[in-house]
């Protein structure tokens, strides 16, 4: 098959399949009276379920003195109530052929399972039993934080990139809640007891404060029924009020340089972006979405084709943008130079990617190219039923219409060469830049050299 008609072959396969996604797939919404809301969508492909329950409270719900709280209240989650102890959770749904995890963000904390679809019972009174019976016992909890600051430093102080974006993100925010880490400042993990914890489990972890989501092959009245045996008995919480906490205006290009031991340099560039829930115009998330892609989108992106392989300036470079945050978020770029490459030329070789797309719209071709993929990867991710209970989860905890999911892909194909041109003009200059340099110190002992850790927050 000719290279042409490949191209030709995959691009009508993804606007057949585009299309498909863009037809929504009805969601079934119920409501109980403690205010628990449910959200099912059926996909009959096979015999599976996921369910997930997400709370409204993440890293961005603390204060000084605190932060780390919510992530480790996460991992108490799984150390038992009376009715099932330190353990059981975990051993039950894995003999019933499932597998479950949990996740911390900034606006968010859920957990999730994974069954064959007879067994959706197993996790809706597991998951209600701990909503708010949860033991929480000072000496398992003063074993399980050791765990948590162990994490942290392999995670962040052990690993020199980790470290530099760490403070990078609270040299960028500096009266947003964004400042703090997920895993939270090492002093006040130390500092954080088991009354901090179980007043912040009484507050937040409540029906009222939580969505269930279940994805897969289900009858949703069922699912309802089954909600209703679990958790409508359980009692909702008197919630707080949530300060504002607005990110005071950034009035100038803001620096910091990190020194640790690592064998390359590292650079962290990040610009001050709306998100869909923060947006002037509905457009620009939408506009700055298909920027990032511009700039790291593949092998034929900008980075890649004009920074890697051609100039040969960086070992690598990469774009990042969440449209999906509860606030004002950021824009970000970073990367590693080439052997024998200065910091300083990669830095300058970024800025120069920047400042092209501020000064010159996108030519219609490439537009064309990049939106096409961004819609691939939406298309295709939609294929997961873990990642459409995701989106849904996202969506819901921080407060968005859950039509943006459906609006997803006709607002990226609408996106103009103009409207990438503008929010470039509007958002990726230099006052509301900050810039995070890692300098590499030496690394005395080769065995200890700091390795990276995958995986997410748990």
């Amino acid at each position: 098959m000719s290279r042409t008609l490949l191209i030709i072959t995959w691009t009508c396969l993804v606007l057949s399949n585009a299309a498909r996604a863009a037809t929504p797939t009805p969601v079934h919404e119920y409501s109980l009276k403690n205010g628990l809301k449910i959200i099912v969508k059926e996909d009959h492909r096979a015999p599976v379920v996921v369910s997930q329950v997400w709370y409204k409270v993440g890293s961005s719900y603390e204060h000084s003195g605190i932060t780390g709280i919510s992530h480790a209240l996460e991992h108490m989650m799984f150390k038992g109530t009376r009715k099932h102890p330190a353990g059981e959770f975990s051993r039950i749904i894995s003999e019933n052929g499932g597998r479950e995890n949990a996740f911390t963000g900034q606006d968010y904390t859920a957990y999730f399972q994974q069954l064959e679809n007879s067994r959706l019972k197993i996790s809706f009174e597991l998951e209600a039993d701990r909503m708010r019976n949860l033991s929480l016992p000072a000496e398992e909890y003063a074993k399980e934080i050791q765990v948590v600051m162990e994490e942290r430093r392999l995670r962040t102080e052990d690993n020199p990139e980790a470290m530099t974006n760490e403070l990078f993100q609270a040299a960028a925010f500096v009266t947003s809640t964004y400042h703090h880490p997920v895993i939270g400042w090492m002093d006040d993990l130390r500092h954080i007891g088991i009354e901090d914890l179980r007043k912040w489990y009484q507050q937040w972890y409540a029906p009222n404060n939580a969505t269930v989501v279940v994805v897969g092959d289900v009858d949703p009245e069922q699912v309802h029924r089954l909600a209703e045996k679990y958790f409508g008995p359980l009692k909702p919480s008197v919630l707080a009020d949530l300060k504002p906490q607005a990110e005071i205006e950034q009035a100038g290009e803001r620096r910091i340089v990190v020194k640790a031991p690592a064998e390359l340099p590292y650079l962290m560039m990040g610009y001050k972006v709306p998100t869909l829930k923060t947006a002037e115009h509905d457009w620009e998330p939408y506009a700055l979405e298909v920027l990032a892609a511009i700039l790291d989108g593949g092998d034929s992106a900008r980075f890649a084709r004009d920074l890697v392989r051609g100039k040969q300036i960086a070992a690598s470079a990469s774009a990042g943008y969440d449209l999906y945050a509860r606030q004002r978020d950021l824009l970000t770029i970073d990367g590693t130079p080439a052997e024998g490459r200065e910091i300083t030329s990669l830095e300058s070789a970024l800025r120069d990617q920047i400042r092209a797309l501020r000064e010159k719209p996108v030519e219609a071709a490439e537009l064309d190219r990049i939106k096409a993929q961004v819609v691939a990867n939406a298309v295709y991710e939609r294929d997961s039923t873990f990642y459409q209970a995701m989106q849904i989860g996202i969506v819901e905890t921080i407060g968005l219409d859950r039509k943006v999911l459906d609006q997803y892909v006709d607002r990226i194909r609408a996106v103009t060469a103009q409207q990438v041109q503008d929010v470039a003009r509007r958002y990726l200059n230099d006052d509301k830049l900050t810039v995070a340099v890692l300098e590499p110190l030496p690394i005395e002992h080769p065995e200890m050299t700091p390795q990276p850790h995958a995986g997410p927050i748990r």
